[in-house]
């Protein structure tokens, strides 16, 4: 048995999509645990591109059981269209994907608010994704959001939503001065959500105990990445939940003791979407050539990615609450066109050196990077599956990352297929 959480290690957007599907191979439940429908995991099979929202991404594997666990807020009409979207193209999810009781609801009033106050923050805007996703989580932590049990029980949704409805339309007339939400439509749409999922609600957390207790493999899904989490990144400009390896535990219902160990992915470089600081963003022509090459767009929105280079600073402390016991690199291809490649290994704030990341954003925002520069190799590496193929200076990049991070690396990709990949050694073993 073995047990594993899989997290990005810096703005998201790591490629844990591959890396899931990857692992999903030898695990037998694969469990998300925190975020919403914001995040996109890309897997590309042969020549079929899946763009996934909600749904774990181990469901593109045959016979593998799927939770989308507590942590997760749900969007139930998303999540119908995906899975619709899913089983069109021959995957077959009824009755393997489940879906956590306590799993809290994004209403229409949170894409609503989220879109409002988004629009008064002006040049301080988040730039989230417009999907409610916020307000969800700040209803779950205010003690009135709507769980995916409710949808079970018409007379306790009609009671809630009304009660939430109240308080809602009067921010959406008074303060935002949009039209208020009526309850019977949006009732009715809920309702008809829960007869569409209630063979899939479940409570998930029971469920997972029993597989680890018949000593099935479980591999849990994280969203976004480590400098999105709410805790513990570059806040405010962070995500509503908690993305980092703690919030498995919380966001599944299971003890930390059961997990055997952390896997973190990171990008060969580094991207960051929407706002916030970022100090190897490159805003020249390598940037754009790392985002060209790369195709970083997002998954979810199609929003460019801002793109720099690699942060060991930021991996390091990712490494470090995330307790990491191996890593993931990958998009090492993207690189293969460059003369020199750079490592950000510290940054410098008003010329003096820095070793931690600030947590005040305003000097995080005016913090430069301290750079360590390395020959690229020009040669290509996409599509190599052994180590001992990629060109030595590639290898020497590889080694100098994980010295810097001081973390093993224990798999590269080489490319967006699954056979694209160096393994170099059984994660769950």
């Amino acid at each position: 048995m073995a047990n594993l959480i899989v997290v990005g290690t810096q703005w998201g957007d790591e490629g844990k999509g591959k890396i899931v599907d990857l692992l999903s191979e030898t695990a037998d439940l694969i469990v998300r645990f925190q975020g919403g429908h914001n995040a996109g995991h890309t897997v590309v099979i042969g020549q079929e591109r899946f763009v996934l929202h909600l749904v774990p991404s181990g469901i593109l594997h045959a016979g593998k059981s799927c939770v989308i666990g507590n942590g997760v807020v749900v969007d139930p009409g998303a999540l119908i269209e995906e899975r619709a979207g899913l089983e069109k193209r021959g995957i077959r999810v009824r009755g393997r994907l489940s879906v956590s009781d306590r799993a809290h609801l994004i209403m229409p009033y949170h894409r609503a608010i989220e879109k409002e106050s988004e629009k008064l923050k002006g040049a301080r805007k988040i730039g989230t994704t417009g999907r409610g996703i916020g307000p969800a989580y700040a209803d779950k932590m205010a003690r009135i959001g709507i769980r995916m049990a409710d949808l079970l029980n018409p007379d306790l949704l009609r009671q809630k939503l009304s009660l939430n409805l109240s308080e809602m339309n009067y921010f959406l007339e008074k303060l935002y001065k949009v039209k208020k939400i009526e309850l019977e439509p949006v009732l009715k749409e809920y309702l008809e959500y829960g007869e569409q999922l209630k063979d899939c609600i479940t409570d998930t957390a029971r469920l997972i105990h029993l597989a680890m207790e018949d000593g099935k493999h479980v591999l849990f899904e994280g969203a976004q990445g480590t400098h999105l989490d709410v805790d513990h990144g570059t806040y405010p400009y962070v995500t509503s939940s908690s993305a980092t390896a703690g919030g498995a535990c919380t966001g599944a219902g299971v003890g930390p003791t059961r997990i055997d160990g952390v896997l973190g992915i990171a990008k060969a470089y580094t991207t960051r979407v929407g706002s916030g600081p970022f100090p190897t963003e490159l805003k020249d022509d390598t940037g754009c050539r790392l985002q060209e090459i790369g195709k970083e767009f997002g998954a979810t929105t199609g929003r460019p990615r801002r793109c720099g280079w690699f942060d060991a600073l930021l991996v390091r402390t990712a490494a470090r609450i995330n307790g990491l016991t191996s890593l993931a690199v990958t998009k090492l291809d993207v690189l293969d066109e460059c003369r020199e490649v750079k490592i950000a290994v510290g940054y410098k704030l008003d010329g003096r050196p820095l070793d931690e990341i600030p947590t005040d954003i305003e000097k995080l925002e005016r913090c430069e990077p301290v750079y360590e520069t390395l020959p690229g190799w020009m040669r290509p590496t996409g599509g190599v599956t052994e180590y001992e193929k990629l060109p030595a200076p590639a290898r020497k990049y590889i080694e100098r990352l994980s010295d810097l991070t001081k973390t093993r690396i224990d798999l590269i990709s080489t490319g967006s297929k699954r056979s694209e990949t160096i393994l170099l050694r059984n994660l769950f073993a």
